[in-house]
């Protein structure tokens, strides 16, 4: 695994919460693995894995992040970005979770199969990638599908 920054570092620290800390280290390395990108801190604790660039017909543009996850004690989310609709049969057999329009939600990683995690998200960061390849994404992808 390469170098975490220090702010990643940092903040896994700053959770003074065994179980939480040894779950962020393993979506580290499985994010860093599939991604192929070091993490990044961003907003108040979300940890996420490479980019892409957005820029919708409204006239809203940036970036964000491809995968990511936020770790809280008790409920660490994951973040899918193309929505959690689209593993719906995957995420079936994932163990127990919740889930919302582009978040899976789960208290700690024993509680689900982390080879079907892994599989939803080579396919998320797969599709994402792809469908950024021609320039900036048009739409929201967890909201449209295409």
């Amino acid at each position: 695994m390469d170098k975490i920054t220090t702010s990643v570092k940092d903040y896994l620290t700053s959770l003074n919460d065994e179980q939480t800390i040894k779950d962020s280290q393993v979506l580290l390395q499985i994010m860093q693995r599939i991604s192929g990108h070091s993490p990044s801190l961003l907003n108040e604790g979300t940890i996420g894995f490479d980019s892409y660039h957005y820029k919708y017909h409204s006239g809203r543009e940036g970036d964000a992040l491809i995968i990511g996850f936020h770790p809280k004690k008790g409920k660490t989310t994951i973040y899918l970005m193309d929505g959690t609709a689209r593993y719906s049969e995957l995420l079936t057999k994932l163990g127990r979770h919740t889930t919302t329009g582009y978040c899976v939600y789960m208290k700690r990683l024993s509680d689900i199969e982390l080879p079907v995690l892994e599989q939803i998200l080579q396919q998320s960061y797969g599709y994402i990638k792809s469908e950024s390849q021609e320039g900036p994404i048009d739409h929201i992808l967890w909201q449209t599908e295409k």
